[in-house]
């Protein structure tokens, strides 16, 4: 899943409308500036300040991964 270069160009973060990064294994959005993560699920960014993940704890608390086909 690769989210469009031009939505994530636009995207800020509801809190305080900094730039957020794409995680490495695109499935959530950061931002450095809160210390959270948007969790992307079914390739929709959940852009909701209720929804934000602390950094501290989004390994164990991300959404889960769909297997992947061989």
């Amino acid at each position: 899943m690769t989210l469009n270069k031009d939505l994530l160009d636009i995207l800020a973060c509801p809190k305080c409308k900094g730039d957020l990064r794409l995680t490495p294994e695109e499935d959530g959005l950061i931002c450095e500036k809160c210390g959270v993560a948007y969790p992307i699920r079914d390739e929709i960014p959940i852009m909701l300040v209720e929804e934000a993940i602390p950094l501290t704890t989004w390994e164990e608390r991300r959404p889960a991964r769909e297997p992947r086909e061989s």
